[in-house]
């Protein structure tokens, strides 16, 4: 199953709001070009899928604009991972999935109980690493293998 890049964020400085963008570069050295978390190997670009983003919405009661969640990514219309090792290709990128981004508590600041409604079911989103890089732009398509 396919799906579509619906959403690209950056943030310059830990803890600072994020920056959305309608395209971006990766790279495998530094994740999304301007992103100060690129450096880190298994978490280089972490990405959101628009399902399980909406159903912890839902749990707390209030639609809340996914860059709430901190995520580089957002992606729709498609079965989000719940293991590690594959590979999610959106436009020329390719990235593999390291881990489940655990939510933390500074998505309990952002909203009460949006921690505990993105723990099930990896909602929370993907930590990856970048395998490719190349530019994505809001759009393009994105597909998961493993």
């Amino acid at each position: 199953m396919s799906g579509k890049l619906i959403g690209i964020a950056r943030v310059a400085e830990l803890r600072a709001p994020l920056e959305q963008l309608d395209r971006a570069s990766v790279t495998t050295e530094g994740g999304i070009e301007g992103d100060v978390r690129g450096r880190k190997l298994n978490r280089q670009i972490t990405v959101l899928f628009r399902e399980g983003w909406e159903d912890a919405c839902r749990d707390v009661g209030e639609a809340l604009p996914w860059i709430t969640r901190r995520a580089n990514l957002y992606v729709e219309g498609m079965e989000r991972p719940r293991q590690s090792g594959g590979r999610l290709a959106i436009g020329d990128v390719v990235l593999e999935v390291m881990l489940e981004t655990e939510p933390c508590m500074l998505m309990e600041r952002a909203h009460a109980g949006l921690k505990a409604a993105l723990a099930p079911d990896w909602r929370g989103g993907v930590c990856c690493r970048v395998v490719g890089g190349g530019t994505i732009r809001i759009g393009d398509a994105a597909t998961l293998s493993s």
